[in-house]
């Protein structure tokens, strides 16, 4: 046992670096010590999208800083750290790399085990630090920028996650940042999508629920046709030379992605 280091209360170090932000947390027997996060979503906004070379790029840039203030948040030093977690995928090939490389550096240099964390399977555990252990099993919904996954989860730690149904084209949050762009708002799409939506009627608008009818696979997502609709209510109003209510469109919008989505999550917790 090294100097420092509390028996029976593991330290381990966890390095997030799978899209455009650079993330440390440091947990010991389920409390969170530090969590650190530097983004560059900023640089990425004039491209309307995460651009995969400007991310890993950013990565490298912030990850000893990053890791550096996770520490001190925590009072601790590299040596007092027992293991290093990372994410491996899924997520941006080059920022999964800058991520890896620098976890491995750190596991090596503290001498400890590294572990590998599946992307979305950090999404569900992430939960366990504010709620406590999850009921076994059940069914978790997850929707972030790239994914749209409903999962059934039985022990996080030693069995698989099960994915009822993914995403067959475009996640919700790709959803939103394209529907957006279309409605001349600025990027990251959800954020910009929700402010807009609180001044429109999600009634104005019917845009239709992907997958949602009887005989469709009722755990499955599609939002790649709601994306169309969205451009061609857009593309009448214009040809039309009628004003466009951006406030109505992303009210309805954010009201359909929430409809499918309850629904689907509804009908799986109900199986």
């Amino acid at each position: 046992m090294q100097k420092g280091r509390a028996v029976g209360k593991s330290v381990v170090l966890g390095i997030e670096s799978s899209c455009d932000e650079t993330g440390a947390g440091i947990v010991r027997d389920g409390e969170l010590l530090a969590h650190v996060v530097a983004s560059s979503m900023d640089e990425h906004a004039r491209y309307g999208g995460v651009v995969p070379e400007i991310a890993a790029r950013a990565h490298l840039h912030a990850f000893r800083p990053v890791v550096r203030r996770a520490l001190d948040q925590a009072g601790l030093r590299l040596a007092q750290i027992d293991a290093v977690a990372v994410t491996t995928g899924p997520g941006l090939s080059g920022a999964l790399q800058v991520g890896l490389a620098g976890a491995r550096t750190l596991a090596y240099s503290a001498g400890v085990p590294l572990y590998g964390v599946h992307h979305l399977a950090g999404h569900v555990a992430a939960d366990t630090l504010e709620h406590g252990p999850l009921p076994e099993p059940c069914v978790v919904l997850i929707v972030s920028g790239g994914h749209t996954s409903l999962l059934l989860v039985r022990d996080l730690v030693r069995e698989p996650i099960l994915h009822l149904g993914d995403t067959l084209d475009d996640a919700a949050g790709e959803c939103f940042d394209k529907v957006a762009r279309i409605l001349g708002l600025p990027y990251p799409g959800g954020p910009a999508i929700d402010r807009a939506a609180r001044d429109g009627d999600p009634r104005a608008v019917t845009f239709p629920r992907p997958l949602t009818r009887p005989g469709d696979d009722p755990y499955a997502f599609s939002f790649s046709g709601l994306k169309t609709a969205a451009a061609r209510w857009v593309e009448r109003h214009r040809l039309r030379g009628e004003q466009l209510s951006v406030a109505d469109g992303a009210a309805a919008l954010q009201e359909a992605v929430a409809d499918v989505l309850t629904r689907k999550a509804l009908a799986a917790c109900r199986a």
